[in-house]
């Protein structure tokens, strides 16, 4: 049996390898709360290991987020330095790879008014909006991957101490990433092959739509045309392959953004913004969210919807097998990297670039949307089907019980 330093290890490698897929000479920019920076070295070391040039690590601290909230003038919430953008323009424009560890309290911002996130919120994101652009078109790698600290695995397993709820944690961690197995590398490429003929066959078939069916679900979902299914390993303009998430279970592509219609529901909660959003229903017309209601959380829910135009619209839909790794651990994460890959799931906001043949430039004609946000919760379940529809109107199974058919 692995230590859990060897397991360790091995999900640092597997970051490093087949996340961002760094090559010999290249260059690294990791960032990473400060509670991770033992899986930070690690990463380091592989990096360099794996033949770096360069490695540059940005250390947040994300009670420093909420002191803001919490005493800053209202001033300080618009604004966003514009050197910190500069810089990583400056390293994506320089070839950098782009590690990301998530690792925050769910519970961060819980109880600090929401209107307030909302404008910080906004203002980081048009402040970035340029580095969002690069990202969204995969100008170069980039990934994230997680570490457990011990607010978000209490939050996980709150019936249980706070080690052995970090240790139970980081087990869940290393059963989805495929850490533990015997040759994780291995098993990711074999893995990212499977993505690859689910996107492929896709791809192939062009349909027009998706039509999920399911308790409190009758949604259609127009694509962008011509659109493009992504999943497992992409290749960024550098021509390298990388994995943008650990773990991924997903096939996703760009909707049309007036072409939804019909109406939703959510078949696990959202955690956004320091609120849990749960029992989501929504009503789509001609693209467009017109109405929406949830059990709990519903006032982030309409701040969300709120925050421009395209945030009512869809930037995303992706498929997930009911039993992928991530679903059959029966966790909530509360943590979207997670979530998004134990359902198959939309996105409320923008669209990425690498969904639409031609990219960046031609997302406008191919009615790929535009936003500030891109907000992904789940709508699959082993209860929703989902169907193929073809430009003649034909209907084409896709999944049967939350499962691929092909």
């Amino acid at each position: 049996m692995l230590s859990f330093q060897e397991k360790l290890e091995r999900y640092a490698d597997l970051l490093v390898r087949i996340g961002v897929n760094l090559q010999a000479g290249g260059k690294l920019q990791l960032n990473t709360p400060l509670e991770a920076a033992p899986l930070a070295r690690l990463i380091v070391r592989k990096a360099y290991e794996a033949g770096a040039r360069a490695v540059s690590v940005r250390y947040d601290d994300p009670q420093l987020t909420r002191i803001l909230f919490e005493t800053a003038p209202e001033e300080a919430l618009e604004y966003a330095p514009e050197w910190q953008v500069q810089e990583t323009l400056h390293k994506i424009s320089d070839g950098y790879a782009f590690l990301s560890i998530a690792g925050n309290d769910p519970d961060l911002l819980s109880g600090l008014d929401g209107e307030r996130i909302a404008r910080r919120s906004k203002a980081l994101a048009q402040a970035n909006r340029p580095v969002a652009e690069h990202m969204g078109s995969f100008a170069v790698n980039w990934s994230i991957g997680a570490m457990p600290v011990p607010s978000w695995a209490r939050k996980v397993f709150p019936d249980l101490s706070e080690e052995e709820a970090i240790a139970r944690l980081w087990d869940a961690i290393f059963t989805v990433t495929r850490a533990d197995r015997p040759d994780p590398v291995g098993a990711w490429r074999a893995h990212t092959e499977a993505l690859a003929h689910r996107r492929e066959y896709l791809n192939q078939r062009r349909y027009e739509a998706l039509h999920f069916r399911g308790p409190g679900t009758d949604l259609t979902v127009g694509l962008a045309n011509p659109h493009v299914w992504v999943g497992g390993a992409w290749p960024a303009q550098n021509g390298i392959p990388g994995v943008p998430n650990l773990p991924t279970d997903e096939v996703f592509t760009a909707p049309h953004r007036e072409r939804v219609n019909g109406t939703v529901r959510a078949t696990k909660p959202l955690s956004v913004r320091g609120t849990l959003i749960d029992g989501i229903e929504v009503r789509f017309q001609d693209g467009q969210v017109v109405e929406a209601r949830a059990n709990s959380g519903e006032a982030t829910l309409h701040s969300l919807l709120d925050t421009d135009e395209g945030a009512r619209r869809l930037g995303e839909v992706a498929l997930v097998a009911a039993s992928a790794p991530v679903a059959r651990t029966g966790l909530l994460f509360y943590n979207t990297l997670f979530d998004e890959n134990a359902a198959s799931h939309i996105a409320l906001g923008h669209a990425y670039a690498f969904n639409v043949e031609g990219g960046q430039g031609a997302m406008g004609a191919a009615g790929a949307n535009d936003s500030l946000i891109h907000v992904d919760w789940m709508i699959g379940s082993a209860e929703v089907d989902v169907d193929g529809v073809t430009a003649d109107g034909a209907r084409e199974s896709v999944m049967r019980g939350g499962e691929w058919t092909f």
